[in-house]
């Protein structure tokens, strides 16, 4: 296990918390509120599935980790997944549309700000070059 940054969890089983969220065709889902049979031929990607093939972090695992946007770990799953889609959707989010875009992730321990400050800074890791 990475710094807590794998393992996707179970938590409140009724979709408030989003330490549960999953990657469904690409788009954050809550796993609690998906019955198998429903994600039948579409792609699943858990936390696992984030980092590189070769074990190396996303940059949002590694915006989480250098700005201390984890620290007991248990929601950091459902924060990565979120994030990634996020920051798919909205490359270069701002506070305020970051904390939307995050509202239905809980954090008991961080005070969110270090996790407000590895959203930019994976958005900075992973802007395109100028076409």
């Amino acid at each position: 296990e990475k710094c807590g940054l794998t393992g996707t969890h179970l938590g409140c089983e009724h979709g408030a918390c989003g330490a549960c969220t999953v990657l469904l065709d690409g788009q954050a889902v809550r796993a609690c509120l998906i019955f198998a049979v429903q994600v039948d031929g579409q792609e699943v990607t858990t936390v696992e599935g984030i980092a590189g093939d070769d074990g190396e972090l996303s940059p949002v695992q590694s915006a989480l980790r250098e700005c201390h946007g984890l620290q007991c770990g248990f929601c950091t799953p459902g924060f990565v997944t979120s994030i990634t889609a996020l920051l798919r959707d909205n490359p270069q989010p701002t506070d305020d549309e970051i904390r939307e875009g995050l509202s239905g992730n809980f954090c008991r321990c961080t005070g969110y700000q270090g996790i407000i400050n590895a959203v930019h800074r994976a958005a900075s890791c992973t802007e395109s070059p100028a076409e």
